[in-house]
Order: structure tokens, then C-alpha cells, then sequence
């Protein structure tokens, strides 16, 4: 079984490619005893989710995961027998023509959707257009046709301790807001303060910093502080880690996620959440909804199905309607009971990590 894998990992987004690539890297460490090389292209947005990075150092080991500074003058020791190219970043020509001597097992890992096509894709092989390579396009999903969704194998564990240990309050709703900055934030934040009943909104310290500033009129609002207007407050938190915001979605009533990282998060956590997706042109992310609620809603009662639907898209599209926060609000316990089991039989499925290491020792062995 081959041992040294090289992830290379592009920061598009903020903190959604390097949130899943580091979570990745250590499970492959940490579970499966593999030696990783996680290649970053900028340090100082990877800084913010692992303070310990040194951004002055080309190479560092951090938690058994050794951090490469992947630069413009692209420097490399030896080509690893795994090699992971995350999200379509493309690999440096360097180091593709370097593969050819002793090729790997190369894996385009592409970003998860639950549309219906990703089955198909899934363990696609791609020859390279002029060179002796092959790699294969690897689509995480909620199905078992798919490569799985990341999970530590303690994961569901660690939260029902954590959510046993934590005192819910049946007068407070407790919120996580995590959102694009392009969400209506101001009438989220309207309805809520309008709420039947008092609502925390715990905001983790990100872009929303800004909208959230606007609605309270105050240009001074830091992390650390909270703010009140009618039955809303609205906590600023400082910048979590991860496992800081795992615990955060645990704890909360129902959440507000974005992307892929936390999206998946969520999922685990097993409580409420709205999902807003990357914006993408001609409404693809619309279609990369809707593939998700048709696959998750099922078994939900229709009342809160339609709900949820509905809350869904409106955030989506920046359209609320002006009642869809007391109907959501409303439709939690029934969410609730079904965002739990929902998590209990994925959890049943084989996790992203592991399925990775079986394609790789199936590759291998058919390479023989």
C-alpha cells in the first residue's frame, strides 16, 4: 500500500478548499498512517485556520502533516506514490512531467454535489493529452456510488458526548450564522429581531463582519462584542478553529453554512441548517440546491419538507419572503428529528478518507 500521498491545494475561496484539504490530510494521517505532504499557495489565508503555521518557512510539520509552500518558482524533492490534485488546481508542468519517470496514482478530487451525474464521473479515469499519465476524477457524494462524504471515524461520537455535556435553553433559540457576504444578511437579521422568541445569533468572525456592522448601524462592532435590537443579539465570535466550529454547529438550534466544509459539518452535526451554495453563473448553483433538497428532504413530513424547501431557496436566491423565518422557525422540531437521523444512516456509508485508500490498494493491485 503505497504511503506517501501529495496534496496540492489551490485557496480560491476563503477558507472552503484549505478547510477540507487539512481535514483530509490529517484523517489520512491520523487514521490510516499515511506520510502527507499538503502543498498550500497561500500561507497567510491557511494561517487564519491553523495559527501554529509558520508563514516564513517553505516546509514545515504540523500535526504529522508536512505544510509545502507552493510558490511560482515551484521547488520539489520527489514525486509521492499518491497524488491528490484538489479541485481542479492543476498541478505545476514540473511536476506532471516529473510523474512520468514512476507514475502515481493521481486523483483529481473534485467538489461534492448531489447531483445525479457524479455517479457516473465517479472513478472516471482521464488520460493526460501528450504524456504517459492517467489520472482519475474522484466525486465525493451522499451515496454509495460515490466517494463519500468526510467523516473521522470518531466524529458522531465526539458531537453526541459534546451535545450531551450542553445545556440547551427551550426559551432562547440558539443560531450560527455563516453566509457570503451577498446574502441578505439585514433581513435575516430583521426577522429575527422580530421573532416570537428571543434568538442568539452567534456569528463566527468572517466577511459578514461588514453587512453585519451595517444593520446595527455601528462601524465599530469587533469580534468579542454583542449587540441587541428587539429580541435578536448577535454575538461576534473570533475566528474558530475547526474543531472550535464543529463544536458551534453541535450546540446550536439550527445553521447557517455556505460552500462545501462547513456544508459538510452540518450534515454531521445533525440539527437544522440552511445550506447556501457558491454562487455560480447561470444559476448552476440553483441546480447544485435543489439536487441536494431532493435527495435530503425525502422522509421529512410535507409540511416542513415544503418549509425548508422553500427557506432554502429563498436565502439562495436573496428573496425571503417575509414570513419564511416564522415558518422556519416553526418547522424545527420536525427538521430536527429528521437532520438527526439523516446524519445516523450517512454515517452508515463508507467516509471520503477510506474510500480513497481503497481505490488507491485497488489500483495498485491492478496494476500488477
Amino acid at each position: 500500500m503505497p504511503k506517501q500521498w501529495d496534496i496540492f491545494c489551490r485557496i480560491v475561496d476563503n477558507f472552503g478548499d484549505i478547510g477540507v484539504c487539512w481535514r483530509l490530510a490529517q484523517q489520512l494521517y491520523r487514521e490510516h498512517g499515511m506520510q502527507v505532504r499538503l502543498w498550500i499557495d497561500d500561507l497567510a489565508v491557511a494561517n487564519r485556520l491553523l495559527p501554529n503555521l509558520d508563514v516564513q518557512l517553505p516546509q514545515q510539520v504540523l500535526d504529522g502533516v508536512t505544510i509545502a509552500h507552493w510558490t511560482a518558482d515551484f521547488a520539489f524533492d520527489g514525486v509521492a506514490e499518491v497524488v491528490v490534485e484538489a479541485f481542479a488546481c492543476e498541478l505545476p508542468e514540473s511536476y506532471v512531467q516529473a510523474m512520468v519517470a514512476k507514475p502515481p496514482v493521481w486523483i483529481n478530487l473534485d467538489y461534492l454535489s448531489a447531483e445525479a451525474w457524479v455517479e457516473t464521473f465517479h472513478l472516471q479515469p482521464s488520460p493526460h493529452p501528450r504524456l504517459p499519465l492517467k489520472k482519475t476524477f474522484f466525486f465525493p457524494g451522499f451515496t454509495e456510488h460515490t466517494g463519500g462524504l468526510l467523516r473521522e471515524h470518531d466524529l458522531l461520537t465526539r458531537r453526541d458526548t459534546y451535545q450531551q455535556s450542553v445545556v440547551s435553553s427551550e426559551q432562547e433559540l440558539r443560531v450560527s450564522l455563516f453566509a457570503y457576504p451577498q446574502a441578505e444578511i439585514a433581513s435575516l437579521l430583521s426577522a429575527m429581531a422580530g421573532s416570537e422568541r428571543p434568538v442568539l445569533c452567534l456569528i463566527p468572525e468572517s466577511s459578514l463582519l461588514e453587512p453585519v456592522r451595517q444593520f446595527f448601524g455601528d462601524a465599530s462592532l469587533q469580534a468579542g462584542e454583542t449587540r441587541t435590537q428587539g429580541a435578536l443579539t448577535a454575538s461576534i465570535l473570533p475566528f474558530l478553529s475547526q474543531s472550535g466550529y464543529d463544536q458551534l454547529l453541535w450546540s446550536c438550534d439550527l445553521n447557517f453554512v455556505r460552500g462545501e466544509d462547513s456544508w459538510i459539518r452540518a450534515v454531521w452535526a445533525g440539527r437544522p441548517f440552511v445550506w447556501q451554495p457558491y454562487v455560480q453563473a447561470e444559476d448552476t448553483h440553483i441546480i447544485k440546491l435543489q439536487a441536494f433538497l431532493e435527495f435530503f428532504l425525502p422522509e421529512l413530513e410535507t409540511e416542513a419538507a415544503g418549509i425548508w424547501h422553500a427557506f432554502h431557496h429563498g436565502w439562495t436566491r436573496m428573496q425571503l419572503a417575509p414570513d419564511s423565518w416564522r415558518q422556519l422557525t416553526h418547522a424545527l422540531p420536525a427538521i430536527r428529528q429528521h437532520t438527526a437521523k439523516k446524519a445516523q444512516t450517512l454515517a452508515e456509508q463508507v467516509d471520503m478518507a477510506s474510500q480513497l485508500i481503497i481505490f488507491v490498494r485497488n489500483f495498485q493491485q491492478s496494476q500488477v
